[in-house]
């Protein structure tokens, strides 16, 4: 099954492609099979690079069939009731989440040690990245911050309140070489996060991006392309990280 979000305006994105930089955009939307795809790449590197073989890193960008998500470590009883959607356990970090149609997922193929950038550094560009981007289509009244006390990016007033949560974050390491990675809500139903605890934590609300006013599904590849832009850009060392507590 291929991308669902436009795919005609998505295959542009492999002109963003550089020597040590690849977009991918995955064939098959089902989970297990991005997966298994995934870290087979992953592995693939890491053994090649035991035999002075260097590959590109790489960002998948993938618009999962719906699907609950288990980490490694994640709790049944975060499953709050059962649905026709299929639950899949799965390597990465994190407790339940979901990806389906209209979600933005972005898997992170990267050489940690060949960036010089540990697992703290990855998630913080992650979440960085994803705040100058959803803020580009947020009215002046809102802003995308991260969390100290909880990874992802969450929407809120400038009063202080959170609104709800826009992204989330599920990296996996091995031996320097990190896949899975982050999860937009752009236009997709929010109503599949009612049957789970997002992450682990009971009643927290969910955002999308359509829903602040200026974003709809004719700006998906927009952002895509803005989103990968910055990530290229940090990849580069063009971008340094803000200090967390900003």
């Amino acid at each position: 099954m291929s991308n669902q979000i436009f795919p005609s305006q998505l295959t542009q994105l492999s002109a963003l492609s550089t020597d040590n930089f690849q977009v991918r955009l995955p064939d098959d939307a089902e989970y297990n099979a991005t997966h298994n795809a995934m870290l087979t790449r992953t592995l693939a590197r890491i053994e090649d690079k035991k035999s002075g073989i260097i590959h590109p890193d790489e960002l998948w960008i993938v618009e999962h069939q719906d699907v609950y998500t288990l980490g490694q470590a994640g709790k049944p009883e975060h499953i709050l009731y059962q649905t026709d959607t299929p639950i899949i356990k799965t390597d990465r970090g994190g407790q339940v989440t979901w990806h389906g149609r209209g979600q933005l997922v972005v898997y992170w193929l990267f050489d940690l040690r060949a960036l010089d950038m540990g697992v703290r550094d990855l998630v913080s560009h992650a979440e960085q990245a994803i705040e100058d981007v959803v803020s580009d289509y947020l009215p002046n009244s809102l802003i995308a911050k991260a969390r100290r006390d909880a990874p992802g990016v969450y929407i809120y007033n400038h009063d202080g309140d959170m609104l709800g949560k826009i992204a989330s974050l599920g990296f996996k390491i091995k031996q320097g070489f990190s896949y899975h990675g982050v999860a937009i809500n752009l236009v997709n139903d929010l109503s599949a996060f009612n049957a789970i605890n997002p992450c682990g934590y009971a009643g927290m609300p969910m955002a999308k991006l359509a829903s602040y006013g200026l974003f709809d599904d004719t700006k998906v590849a927009e952002f895509i392309e803005k989103f990968i832009k910055n990530i290229h850009a940090r990849h580069q060392g063009l971008v340094a990280l803000r200090a967390i507590d900003e």
